[in-house]
C-alpha cells in the first residue's frame, strides 16, 4: 500500500512543481492518516498543499484501494525536518544540523553545519571542529532552526 500510495503521491507532487519529501502511515483512535510531506526551494505554500490534497485525494477516492477509513494530510515538512533517508541529508548539506548518535555506547547529540554525505559517513562542522558520524550510530536527526537568533 504504501508503495502505490507514494506513487500517486510523486505523480502529483511533479504535476504542481513541488518535490516529495516523505509520507507517514499512522493509526488513530478517528482512523487511519496518511501523512504527505512536500517541499521545493523557498518552500511550499499552503495553497501548493491544498492542490496536491485536492489531487492526491482524487485518484485515491477513484482508485479506491485503502480498505481502512482514512484522512489524508499534506503539509511542508517545517524548519525543522526529520533527516530519515540519505536524499534528505543531501538535501540539507550546508545546513545547521542536530543529530544523536551512539558512540563507545553512550548517546550523543552533536549541532553543526552539515558538510559533506558520504557513502557510509556525514560530516558535520561545528564549534568542537569536524565529526564524523556514521550512518548506522545515527538515532535522530533533523535539520536545526536557532530560535534565539
Amino acid at each position: 500500500m504504501l508503495e502505490r500510495i507514494e506513487k500517486i503521491a510523486k505523480d502529483a507532487c511533479l504535476q504542481h512543481n513541488v518535490a516529495l519529501y516523505d509520507i507517514e502511515l499512522k493509526h488513530a483512535a478517528k482512523g487511519f492518516i496518511i501523512v504527505i510531506y512536500i517541499t521545493k526551494v523557498r518552500g511550499v505554500t499552503v495553497g501548493e498543499c491544498q492542490k496536491i490534497n485536492r489531487t492526491i485525494s482524487d485518484i485515491l477516492e477513484e482508485q479506491d484501494f485503502i480498505e481502512k477509513r482514512y484522512f489524508l494530510e499534506v503539509s511542508s515538512p517545517g524548519l525543522e525536518r526529520e533527516l530519515k533517508l540519505k536524499k534528505h541529508y543531501l538535501s540539507a548539506i550546508g545546513e545547521k544540523v542536530k543529530v544523536t548518535f551512539s558512540q563507545n555506547e553512550k548517546n550523543l547529540t552533536k549541532i553543526g553545519t552539515l558538510k559533506e554525505v558520504l557513502k557510509d559517513i556525514i560530516k558535520i562542522e561545528s564549534d568542537d571542529g569536524f565529526e564524523e558520524i556514521r550512518f548506522s550510530n545515527i538515532k535522530k536527526s533533523k535539520t536545526y532552526f536557532d530560535y534565539k537568533k
